[in-house]
């Protein structure tokens, strides 16, 4: 049996998503070779970027070029929502060791144990790719952080564009977990700089006809580090994405995500905070950094373990 040579990453999907990993990817100087589904996505992924892309769906790539297992140890899959999962694991079950999953990592909870569990068997880490934590906004927040010594509180709103979201070609499937596939982003954000849930207490009305688990949320609680913390959303009326921490001397303001403003204690005003987003502007803010982390320390990205144990407040918070 001929020995197919491997890249050193394999980029799973041709789409938008795919396209911002091949730039960083190129950028950091590595090999990588990319399967996508169709031809038509397949051309123009390559028109865009300049690399050809093999078409056909990631199951056929694999059991004609890799029968054997004899896989790429790292994986990248950027593909919608429905496909993470079994990517992940097809992937898995081929020898990767070491996988970054787009967020929010599956459809939904039994989705993300089954890759947890398949993980588990083989010793494969499986990451997700929550690229707001990688933001310059957040590490500038961060240093503010430690050096004021911590959070006292936080809040933040996770207010989706209903309107809009009802008219994507978004799946049915993937708008009933809206929740997890879109919101997660900001409250994974939320509670990454604030700590997560120790006791919460939540809230729910309303209804949407793509999404009937609710469209107002509320609720409180106390995070880990002893925060106080609430959260307010509401997906039928006016609002934007926006999470706020407070220090003993200052107020962190994300609005949008990708800037930070900050009021010092005593005055009534906040500031647009110069932080060196350079990177953020040359590729899909946070996504640099995200890939750095995971071909090297793999700091600060969340694993499918961590994702599950996450769920426990989601739920509590969508009910």
């Amino acid at each position: 049996m001929t020995i197919i040579p491997s890249p050193k990453i394999l980029l799973v999907g041709a789409g938008n998503m795919a396209r911002e990993y091949a730039k960083v990817l190129k950028a950091l100087k590595q090999s990588f070779l990319v399967v996508g589904r169709s031809k038509e996505s397949a051309l123009i992924f390559e028109k865009i970027t300049g690399i050809p892309a093999i078409f056909g769906g990631l199951k056929n790539y694999l059991e004609t070029k890799f029968p054997s297992g004899n896989l790429v140890s790292k994986a990248i899959v950027a593909t919608d929502e429905e496909q993470l999962g079994p990517s992940a694991r097809l992937l898995i079950k081929h020898g990767a060791k070491s996988i970054l999953l787009e967020k929010p990592g599956g459809i939904n909870l039994a989705d993300l144990v089954k890759t947890k569990k398949l993980s588990a068997q083989t010793g494969a880490k499986v990451f997700i790719a929550y690229n707001r934590r990688f933001y310059a906004s957040t590490l500038k927040a961060q240093e503010l952080i430690k050096k004021d010594g911590r959070v006292t509180s936080f809040t933040f709103d996770f207010t989706e564009l209903s309107h809009l979201i009802e008219k994507t070609n978004k799946s049915a499937a993937v708008k009933r977990e809206w929740f997890l596939a879109n919101s997660s982003h900001v409250i994974d954000l939320a509670f990454f700089l604030g700590g997560k849930p120790k006791k919460i207490t939540s809230y729910k009305a309303g209804r949407l006809s793509w999404h009937p688990r609710g469209s107002i949320y509320s609720g409180a609680g106390i995070s880990e580090h002893d925060a106080l913390f609430s959260y307010h959303a509401n997906w039928t009326s006016a609002g934007r994405w926006e999470v706020e921490v407070m220090t003993a001397k200052h107020k962190l303001i994300f609005r949008p995500l990708e800037k930070l403003q900050v009021q010092k204690l005593g005055s009534m005003t906040a500031e647009e905070t110069l932080i060196d987003n350079r990177i953020d502007t040359e590729f899909k803010p946070g996504l640099y950094r995200l890939v750095q982390s995971f071909l090297t320390n793999r700091k600060n990205l969340p694993t499918t373990d961590e994702q599950i144990e996450n769920w426990r407040y989601y739920t509590l918070m969508r009910q």
